[in-house]
């Protein structure tokens, strides 16, 4: 039995919540809050299988809440938002850089039979397995004000790689799932605005929120952020994500192409479509980074990428929310580095420095 605590300002939408998951008999919800500062509470008295949380709520709001439960009693967090404006998008995703796994919106949840009410059991059962550490949480971080350019960190490794890859680097091709956008967030912001390469992403994320994800990666890191358009020519210092519904490759000219087909090995996009024609276009002369996710999407596309000479990385499981899809490519031996999270943006500026 997975146990659920609730957390909304209003209680229709509680009682909305509350019938969908009960819907499941796996599901049960064992408490409801009716802002942070009950959430908290209620997290330390009930310890929780999984919590939804707002984040508009009077007094403690969600941001504060997310922050503390992850310091004082950590468990997998949902958020559940409102998609009717760019703003509120942009809500869910300072929620997942405070700790949260991930944001679904919250309209339509009133029914188990509707396309969202599936959706959210779906998202409680895969997240409630998930293992998250405690973070330290400092009232500033509520606003979450990043500063844009470089961060400073540790150097990576010098591998031998290196002096090829100066040379010939022309592409990086990114995949991620759960815990993927404020690691997208970190990379990002530690490189330089003069970043000399294009990137291409395949986030896996709810529909509705490819384009706040991006706008929102605009707005806290110096690199330009869009949803990739199909022919479209890649630019350096720009970061193309595939948009909803569609897979996303990209030609041996830089021009993107996007496939509203079908899922691939149940995605759509699939990180694999893209890997796959970043293999068979750039070959050596691109990096590929298989970030934390559930699931094996992108293992199996590094691998082909590895095998036509890229060069290809796997964020370490210390630093991976979900280790899932970075273990499955290293089990593939797909991979010439694992890396922290925090060292990936110092190797590809030290990478492409001399560009």
């Amino acid at each position: 039995m997975i146990r659920v605590l609730v957390v909304d300002d209003s209680p229709s939408i509680r009682l909305g919540i509350r019938l969908v998951l009960e819907s499941d008999p796996q599901l049960k919800v064992i408490g409801e809050a009716r802002n942070g500062e009950e959430s908290v509470d209620l997290c330390k008295k009930l310890h929780p299988d999984i919590v939804t949380m707002d984040i508009m709520m009077p007094g403690m709001g969600g941001y504060e809440a997310i922050g503390r439960i992850m310091s004082e009693a950590p468990c997998p967090i949902l958020v559940l938002t409102g998609i009717e404006s760019k703003s509120m998008v942009e809500v869910g995703f300072k929620a997942l850089a405070l700790g949260a796994l991930s944001v679904l919106p919250k309209a339509a949840l009133f029914s188990p039979d509707s396309y969202e009410g599936r959706e959210l059991i779906s998202q409680i059962k895969l997240m409630a397995g998930i293992k998250v550490v405690r973070r330290k949480f400092s009232p500033d971080e509520e606003d979450h004000k990043t500063v844009k350019g470089p961060a400073v960190v540790k150097s990576p490794p010098h591998h031998a790689f290196f002096p090829r890859m100066k040379k010939e680097a022309r592409l990086v091709a990114i995949g991620a799932s759960t815990g993927g956008p404020p690691a997208l967030q970190v990379i990002l912001s530690g490189l330089p605005p003069d970043f000399p390469l294009p990137i291409v992403v395949v986030q896996h994320i709810s529909v509705g929120f490819s384009a706040g994800l991006a706008s929102w990666l605009s707005n806290v890191t110096s690199l330009k952020c869009k949803l990739g358009e199909s022919g479209e020519i890649t630019r350096p210092g720009t970061v193309y994500f595939a948009p909803d519904g569609n897979h996303m490759r990209v030609n041996s000219t830089g021009s993107l192409s996007l496939d509203p087909s079908g899922p691939v090995g149940g995605h759509l996009p699939a990180i694999n479509v893209l890997f796959d024609s970043v293999a068979r276009n750039y070959g050596g002369a691109a990096i590929g980074i298989l970030l934390t996710g559930m699931g094996k999407d992108g293992s199996q596309g590094l691998n082909v990428m590895h095998q036509a000479g890229a060069y290809a990385i796997a964020q370490n499981e210390k630093s991976s929310v979900v280790f899932s899809m970075p273990a499955a490519a290293i089990a593939l031996d797909a991979v010439d580095e694992v890396l922290d999270l925090s060292l990936i943006a110092p190797w590809l500026t030290r990478l492409t420095d001399n560009k």
